[in-house]
């Protein structure tokens, strides 16, 4: 009797069983600095963190890295619009003058950070540093304000009304948020950049008798002009003005001492 010959074994390849083996450690360690990557805090995600104070924060700081004293604030019409149109002769009108000014950051139009807010202390020790005793700064949220009425010349065929630019010190830096817990293996990032310079605050300038510093002056528009048009129609509603001797052949503007205006 013949012996039937043994059946061939089938044996996996030794190199493929270790393949397979490491093929899902492989993909495991991609996963893992993605997660990480999407954890990590953006320059984007700071500015919202600061802003809003975020639980999520240990503290938010604003760094200084430069600063410009006296830099005009935007041109504010402060008075309301008299008329004084198709006439020949010069008029006499009491304007009632009113405006404020406070510390702003410019993360966000219009955005304080308020005293009680992790940024908000940050940028009242910063302030500090610009108290001088050339000139004193606004360092918290608190609105300054002038308000007074003076009666001034409205010039023939003319429109007249005040515009006022405040006085303030621009300091720009960056801001260092910490954070409660790590993302990426750290806790500290920065918005723009460590030593960025794109984050301004401006602070304004205040006199010793409490009045916001700056620049007034009334200004007389011809009638019947683009700008005087412009002007009437925007129902003394707030709008862009021209700086100072910038408003064309057909805008006088003639500026008020600081001395003549009142304290509050």
């Amino acid at each position: 009797m013949t012996t039937p010959a043994p059946r061939p074994r089938r044996h996996r390849s030794k190199k493929k069983r270790i393949t397979l083996a490491l093929a899902p450690v492989a993909a495991l360690a991609v996963i893992i600095p993605l997660m990480n990557q999407a954890n990590a805090s953006t320059p984007s995600e700071v500015t919202s963190d600061c802003s809003s104070d975020s639980d999520k924060l240990e503290k938010c700081e604003f760094v200084d890295v430069q600063a410009k004293a006296n830099s005009l604030g935007p041109n504010e019409r402060v008075s309301p619009v008299t008329q004084n149109c198709g006439t020949t002769t010069a008029a006499t009108s009491t304007f009632n003058v009113s405006t404020s000014v406070t510390r702003v950051v410019q993360l966000q139009e219009g955005f304080t950070a308020s005293a009680d807010s992790s940024l908000g202390g940050s940028l009242f020790e910063i302030g500090a540093k610009f108290n001088t005793t050339e000139f004193k700064v606004s360092r918290d949220d608190k609105a300054t304000g002038l308000a007074f009425s003076r009666s001034d010349t409205v010039q023939p065929d003319s429109i007249g009304f005040f515009m006022w630019s405040h006085k303030r010190t621009d300091v720009s830096g960056f801001l260092r948020a910490t954070y409660k817990e790590e993302q990426d293996g750290q806790k500290v990032f920065f918005a723009p950049s460590d030593g960025g310079t794109s984050v301004h605050v401006f602070y304004p300038q205040i006199l010793n008798n409490g009045t916001p510093d700056g620049r007034l002056w009334l200004r007389n528009v011809k009638c019947g002009t683009p700008e005087a048009n412009g002007i009437i129609n925007s129902g003394n509603s707030l709008r862009t003005e021209p700086g100072f001797n910038e408003g064309g052949d057909a805008v006088t503007d003639v500026e008020i001492p600081v001395s003549e205006i009142p304290a509050p």
